[in-house]
């Protein structure tokens, strides 16, 4: 038997592409490429490019076009939300101690600017495409912890559960826009 003959238009080696078919006379869609193999088997590795990921490949935003791009404004927006929710807290954060203290949250004098902390370094990471399990971590985790215990709209009187059933449903949004940014970010 002949060894398979691979014709591929692009040079490179960043990920592995296994195809085994009968008829491979066809071309193979990869991740950036396209090649051709007549054989039975082949192994071929193709070039990853920068496009290929919303963030750019895991640098800072990728490119100019990768920045632009619909996932790249989201990642901005979002990221920037909740960056812009940390400085607010810690730009009241007397309002925010009493706040949290009011609820009953235990040593609210440490908590709140380390929560606060937490949700910056969570959204920063996330609108620079950086620490992508552990940004969207830190915000997951702040969101289920600070969610029910300050939006407990089920223990207000009826002229306070509005608003608060509001904030409760735009936290879960949010926390819902957290998990799918851990759910489907690849390290660096």
């Amino acid at each position: 038997m002949l060894p398979p003959t691979i014709t591929d238009e692009d040079d490179g080696a960043d990920s592995t592409v296994e195809v085994v078919s009968d008829s491979l006379e066809k071309p193979y869609e990869g991740s950036s490429s396209i090649g051709r193999c007549d054989g039975d088997y082949f192994a071929w590795k193709s070039r990853r490019k920068s496009t290929d990921a919303p963030d750019g490949g895991g640098r800072l935003m990728g490119n100019l076009t990768d920045r632009l791009s619909a996932s790249g404004l989201g990642r901005a927006l979002f990221g920037s939300v909740l960056a812009f929710m940390a400085f607010d807290n810690f730009r009241d954060l007397e309002g925010s101690i009493g706040y949290a203290d009011s609820k009953g949250v235990p040593e609210p004098e440490t908590l709140v600017p380390f929560s606060s902390g937490m949700l910056l370094f969570g959204g920063l990471g996330i609108a620079l495409g950086r620490f992508k399990r552990l940004a969207p971590g830190a915000v997951v985790s702040w969101f289920v912890a600070v969610t029910p215990q300050m939006h407990d709209f089920w223990n207000m009187e009826d002229d306070q559960r509005e608003g608060q059933q509001i904030h409760f449903l735009k936290n879960l949004i949010i926390l819902g826009g957290a998990f799918y940014f851990l759910a489907n970010e690849n390290e660096d």
